[in-house]
């Protein structure tokens, strides 16, 4: 059975998980939530900040002179259409916006995209779309780091128990190269309200490698949502 997992100690016990996307339901059954973190180990990824943007957000260097190369680490995480949340690790994002924008699924646009090509490493693009109580989460990476072969993965829920959500993330744990996430997402605890569950979040990822968190709570009653973002670089 997929038993469900105490969300901060499943961080607090991994360096590294990379990226993650959470997407569940609140305790009280009224919200849907969607939460989605960056770590780093290079001084180029440690050098970004969440912004707002719009309905959604995208990362900016947070020290415009120490940005070596943008490629791979400034790009949209989260943009609205409608009443669809879309939650990415990378520019991915746009590609799902516009399929469905013109009516086409989110595996349609997942189906032309693969993993990153950062080699060795290979980091696997994991994405989320939510809409009403139901998500959408998917994995695209590399069998065993080798580029030659694609795997896609891509996971439905329709509906959610009150508490809990699922938890995908692109790294297994640290290393080198860095070993992708294997399996389906992770069951994990939805608790308390937006800033208990935002504080549990930031506090469980390590504090060495963390660079920025999101939090949002979507009202299921009238769509109306509040959000939280929390940076290392203040």
């Amino acid at each position: 059975m997929n038993q469900i997992q105490e969300i901060g100690g499943l961080l607090r016990a991994n360096s590294y998980p990379g990226r993650g996307i959470i997407i569940g339901k609140s305790a009280t059954g009224t919200h849907m939530v969607a939460a989605y973190f960056i770590m780093g180990r290079s001084e180029n990824s440690r050098n970004r900040v969440f912004v707002e943007d719009g309905e959604g957000i995208r990362t900016q260097a947070y020290d415009p002179s120490k940005l070596s190369d943008p490629s791979l680490i400034i790009y949209a995480p989260v943009r609205v259409l409608g009443d669809t949340t879309i939650v990415t690790n990378g520019d991915q994002t746009d590609t799902i916006y516009q399929f469905m924008e013109q009516g086409k699924t989110f595996a349609d646009a997942l189906r032309t995209r693969t993993f990153e090509p950062d080699a060795p490493n290979f980091t696997p693009r994991i994405s989320a779309v939510l809409c009403g109580g139901n998500y959408q989460l998917s994995i695209l990476k590399s069998e065993d780091q080798n580029p030659e072969y694609t795997r896609r993965y891509f996971y439905e829920y329709d509906g959610c128990v009150p508490g809990t959500g699922h938890f995908l993330h692109t790294y297994q744990c640290d290393g080198n190269p860095i070993p992708s996430f294997i399996g389906e997402p992770e069951r994990v605890s939805v608790e308390g309200d937006i800033d208990t569950y935002t504080k549990t979040l930031w506090e469980a990822l390590n504090p060495d490698n963390k660079v920025s968190l999101f939090v949002r709570f979507i009202s299921l009653a009238d769509g109306s949502c509040e959000t939280r973002i929390q940076n290392k670089n203040q």
